[in-house]
């Protein structure tokens, strides 16, 4: 019977489009000859029931089932945010980390439920404030942190047993992390009630951000080395998040970001298992970061399709027995790539609608970018702009009162279809090379990034994307002058209390720390332990990974030409 209607629906369908849709064009044509999504997906004029089997009865438990429930399409949780709402993140941190406590207190005033740490470029790459490497650059795209002295300061006053914190760094996530528990310890809040997430994910580094330090091979042992020591000492942090977020902003498609971001957490799961860790063990502490870019219903359908992916891949991939390790959970961002620096203010619209993407894609936590991004750093009134944006779709809209609001609908079903069948493709693909590691050192992901941002700025400049008040409806205005600068005097005040650091602490004590440090990285010992050790005898960050480097080496990208 089932077979039978829609064998009338698609006579009917076709009957639509010749005596209804057809005539209509031939009066009043259509935009564009062909209607597709950032990934090439081409939209009918109308979706049926035809277009999105997995809704249907026959299909519905498998691809859909119901929320809380594998394959978690509809949402990792039950009743998703009609018990609690997302985790409200606003990405912050620059100059120093006095600034940016008086920052993050300010947000949390502000009714933010969560810290997310942005830290400067040479924070990143494992370089104090005073070295060289780091003229110019301290305090600039993020905090300063350089040592624990500093990590105290950022987080003083804020008790770490009451909020979550997220922190955004990668090559020297093992310092970092090492640098919270310390801190928590001396807040007197122990490692077992920390909670957070470290982005700790280097392989999206080597394809799409360049913040990396170690060989792949070091740097994955770093990240294996932290899921063992969190599984026994922090089972409350996420040890990674595993992040299609930078992907996108390099210029992917959905498709690609969803393909990449799952083929690295592939790896990761992969690294640990090689590693000796049971999947069930790590797994339900991974966690993934996703970009809410501008097409509305591709978005929505591409959290939901990266939802069922992961679990199908977990469960039967990697065999995991426990549900917990089936489940993607993520963070999103807004896309920080779309927003213009001219007419400043349409970038709030572009956030609401990216926000929106996101929670009816069923995200566990969200930071909405503020309107003067693409200026400068936010000012303070931008920030509580854009958490306000949160908090308006939280309390205002009525779309988080029933879980999953637009499933059924026959566009979106469509295309969380094809979204999950095109990743899934990439992924083989990406399989067939020997894996995600062997793929990022063949270039093929890089490859499939740049060719997208390339048609898509080609797009842009030939008219056919348009870029509200950027290449269309184009008004000339004077830039904004209350933006955030940094004050510069900043690196070397940093300087200054790294002179203080070195002067007062038992330098004896820290020189047989490097030597013990770099003695356990060549017997390939868990360095979690020995890293909070050195964090906590006043050790600094450059001096950690420049032990590090005596025995890992530094990785050099090879650029084909």
């Amino acid at each position: 019977m089932l077979n039978m209607s829609y064998s009338k629906l698609q006579d009917a369908r076709r009957r639509w489009r010749e005596n209804v849709l057809s005539k209509v064009i031939a009066k009043v044509a259509e935009r564009q000859t062909l209607f597709t999504t950032s990934s090439g997906i081409p939209l009918e004029a109308a979706f049926t029931p035809d277009d999105a089997p997995s809704s249907q009865p026959d299909g519905y438990e498998q691809a859909l089932g119901f929320p809380g429930e594998y394959p978690f399409t509809r949402g990792i949780q039950p009743a998703m945010y009609r018990s609690r709402f997302w985790t409200m993140r606003q990405y912050a941190g620059y100059a120093t980390a006095e600034e940016s406590n008086a920052r993050y207190r300010y947000l949390l005033e502000q009714g933010q439920s969560g810290l997310s740490v942005a830290f400067d470029l040479p924070t990143q790459i494992g370089y104090d404030a005073d070295d060289p490497m780091a003229l110019g650059e301290v305090g600039k795209v993020g905090v300063s942190i350089s040592s624990i002295r500093d990590m105290e300061q950022l987080f003083a006053g804020i008790p770490l047993d009451k909020v979550s914190t997220s922190m955004t760094i990668n090559a020297p996530a093992a310092v970092l992390l090492a640098m919270y528990i310390v801190v928590g310890k001396r807040q007197g809040v122990a490692e077992n009630l920390l909670r957070g997430t470290i982005q700790n994910d280097i392989l999206k580094e080597y394809i799409a951000r360049g913040t990396y330090i170690f060989p792949p091979k070091p740097s994955m042992r770093l990240i294996t080395d932290i899921f063992a020591y969190c599984k026994e000492q922090v089972p409350n942090w996420n040890t990674i998040s595993i992040s299609g977020y930078h992907i996108r902003e390099a210029g992917s498609t959905a498709v690609q970001e969803v393909a990449f971001t799952l083929a690295n957490g592939i790896a990761y799961v992969q690294a640990a298992l090689d590693a000796g860790l049971d999947v069930d063990d790590f797994a339900p502490q991974l966690s993934f970061f996703f970009n809410a870019h501008n097409q509305f219903l591709e978005e929505v359908a591409k959290f939901r399709a990266a939802r069922r992916l992961w679990a199908q891949i977990m469960r039967e991939r990697f065999s995991a027995k426990k549900p917990d390790s089936w489940k993607l959970r993520f963070h999103t961002q807004t896309g920080g790539s779309t927003l213009t620096a001219q007419q400043p203010m349409n970038n709030i619209v572009r956030v609401s609608l990216q926000a929106l993407s996101a929670v009816l894609g069923g995200t566990q936590s969200l930071h909405t970018n503020s309107m003067d991004e693409a200026l400068a750093l936010p000012t303070e009134s931008a920030v509580q702009v854009a958490l306000r944006t949160q908090q308006i779709i939280a309390y205002e809209t009525g779309v988080v009162d029933t879980v999953d609001p637009l499933a059924g609908s026959y566009a979106i079903e469509y295309l969380t279809d094809e979204i999950a069948r095109l990743a899934a493709e990439k992924i083989a693909d990406i399989d067939a090379l020997g894996g995600a590691l062997a793929a990022i050192e063949a270039g093929y992901m890089q490859a499939e990034i740049q060719q997208a941002a390339y048609d898509y700025q080609r797009a842009v400049e030939r008219g056919d994307q348009v870029i509200v008040g950027m290449n269309k409806f184009i008004t000339h205005e004077p830039q904004p002058e209350d933006l955030l600068r940094v004050n510069p005097a900043i690196e070397a005040s940093q300087r200054e209390r790294l002179a203080e650091l070195r002067a007062s602490r038992n330098n004896a004590l820290v020189a047989e720390l490097r030597a013990k440090l770099e003695a356990a990285a060549v017997k390939g010992d868990n360095l979690m332990p020995v890293i909070i050790e050195c964090v906590e005898n006043e050790m600094t960050l450059g001096e950690i990974c420049h032990s590090l480097r005596m025995v890992f080496g530094e990785y050099q990208q090879h650029i084909t030409v």
